[in-house]
């Protein structure tokens, strides 16, 4: 009787360890942001509205996927492609423009489980920056391809091409009319990205700009700086980062927060408030933040602005969207 008693107490915790490492195994989390900035007075009550529901159906997608079993570099480009196609936001359709009237895009990505990462820049052409920054580090030996080299690379490996005036909308041209007639200054802000953690214990962080609004001679900004806008690192945390690019790279920022954890053991929302607030708004680079995931699927939004556009999901069931500061919901499915 006492050997039975034994084995079946055996059988039961070896069943529990089991089912513990499982659900554990099968945890994950996912965040995105659509830009910050001010809190424009023309933010109505509809206008919100459509970007809480955008941006909860590009954070439904990745979540989807993340659910599937897929990737966490899957799950953050996928968001990232719908971003760029929704003209609401300054990446792809809808991005701002040069003082020279044209578009000049952005975007990286990087997978957290081995520090392999792509990046293109200033490239005028290719529907999804994204997709290339992928094939730069899927399919080449390098990191980041700017301009026409980039456009060549792209459209060699297949990507849609699009004509220049693709990328535009007529709040773009407006803005655009605005600033070159000096009646609105260039604004540095405006980005969308995605962080994710997989079932597989992989992070993965995205971002896609158009860049500084005006901006002159080929003007390049943090985002497809790896360790500056975008970053992911298995043993801390993944960041996606929006703001004056300029502060962005002198302080590389998305790196720094990762090398806090890392080396002084800080938490991800206490590296990230001592990056932005401490290091960042001395500099007088307020009007940005980031978004991030670290190992343990915590989730961290921290800005200096009014506003920033966001979304998260996680494998419990609770997601969640936000536009202005202090004004989260969240919900359970």
């Amino acid at each position: 009787m006492i050997k039975k008693s034994l084995l079946t107490t055996l059988v039961i915790t070896i069943a529990t360890i089991s089912s513990f490492s499982q659900s554990e195994t099968k945890k994950w989390a996912i965040a995105l942001h659509g830009g910050a900035g001010g809190a424009p007075s023309s933010m109505t009550v509809e206008r919100k509205a459509e970007y809480e529901k955008h941006l909860l159906e590009a954070i439904r997608i990745g979540e989807m996927l993340l659910n599937e079993g897929k990737t966490s570099i899957e799950a953050v480009e996928s968001v990232v492609i719908y971003l760029e196609n929704c003209p609401l936001f300054n990446a792809g359709k809808g991005a701002v423009k040069t003082i020279d009237g044209t578009h000049e895009l952005d975007a990286a990505i990087m997978d957290g489980s081995n520090l392999m990462a792509g990046a293109v820049a200033g490239i005028k052409d290719i529907k999804n920056p994204i997709m290339a920054a992928r094939l730069v580090k899927d399919s080449t030996a390098h990191v980041l391809l700017i301009g026409e080299g980039a456009s060549s690379f792209a459209k060699s490996m297949g990507l849609e091409v699009v004509d220049n005036s693709y990328f535009s909308t007529r709040q773009r041209e407006e803005q655009f009319n605005r600033i070159r007639d000096n009646k609105e200054q260039t604004d540095p802000r405006g980005t969308v990205g995605c962080v994710a953690l997989d079932i597989y214990g992989n992070l993965a962080a995205a971002t896609s700009t158009g860049g500084m609004s005006g901006k002159k001679w080929g003007r390049v900004g943090d985002v497809p700086i790896i360790g500056a806008g975008t970053y992911a690192n298995n043993n801390t945390a993944a960041i996606s980062g929006t703001g004056h690019g300029e502060f962005w790279i002198r302080r590389v920022v998305a790196y720094d927060i990762c090398a806090l954890m890392e080396y002084k053991e800080m938490t991800l929302e206490a590296a990230a408030n001592e990056v932005i607030f401490n290091k960042i708004d001395p500099m007088g680079g307020s009007g940005g933040g980031i978004i991030a995931v670290d190992k343990n699927g915590n989730i961290s939004f921290v800005f200096n602005t009014g506003l920033m556009h966001r979304a998260w999901s996680k494998s419990n069931g609770e997601y969640g969207v936000g536009v202005l500061k202090g004004e989260e919901k969240s919900f359970k499915r």
